[in-house]
């Protein structure tokens, strides 16, 4: 990331069990100027989770208060628990000339380009259904019934990749993590929504989750 590209907003959405948080690390990672933004959540905290880090865990009277007060950029309610992101705190980020990466679900990220047209909106993608129950079962934390009701949701949620600009099919995490890359970057024509061999590979996907 040079100079000239600091202060943009990325935003990252994905649906459970595509991969995206290992790759927000990888790109993290490659990307150190890239800052990512904490999100307000009312989900319980994970035992591997530290307050601050992953979230900033609030109580639903506490979110409400926030939202009554428009102080969310986005908020959606995911798995009966609420997710926002601060629009104060990402403001005052790219106002200092940072760029942001928000990792949300694609309702937020609706919020986000109704609100921030300037926003660099991205889709991860699972390469396939099968791979992405692999995936969500090697948790190894859920019942079988919250399996399949996150498998049910994750390829509803696959739908709306037409709606953001940019679409990274998560088969490779190097290659995965290079497109991401490219992308905040200003680059990765690859991965544009409207490049039609992609279309293809998405829309293949999909027919075989179907």
């Amino acid at each position: 990331m040079t100079e000239t590209e600091t202060g943009r907003l990325i935003v990252l959405a994905a649906p459970s069990g595509a991969g995206k948080t290992t790759l927000v690390h990888e790109l993290l990672s490659r990307e150190p100027e890239l800052e990512f933004s904490i999100s307000y959540t009312t989900r319980p905290k994970r035992p591997n989770e530290t307050d601050g880090e992953d979230y900033f865990f609030v109580t639903k009277a506490e979110f409400d208060a926030m939202r009554d007060r428009n102080a969310f950029l986005e908020h959606a309610e995911v798995f009966d628990n609420w997710y926002g992101t601060s629009e104060e705190y990402v403001q005052s980020r790219i106002d200092a000339g940072h760029s942001i990466l928000l990792e949300i679900d694609w309702q937020g990220a609706q919020q986000v380009r109704d609100r921030r047209s300037d926003a660099v909106t991205v889709f991860i993608m699972p390469p396939g259904r099968e791979e992405l129950e692999r995936r969500l079962r090697g948790r190894q934390t859920d019942s079988e019934q919250v399996i399949q009701r996150r498998l049910r949701d994750a390829l509803s949620d696959m739908s709306h990749w037409s709606e953001f600009g940019f679409v990274v099919i998560n088969d490779n995490l190097d290659a995965a993590a290079a497109q991401l890359a490219a992308i905040v970057n200003g680059r990765g024509e690859v991965s544009q929504t409207d490049n039609p061999e992609l279309i293809a590979r998405v829309e293949e996907i999909l027919a075989a989750g179907g």
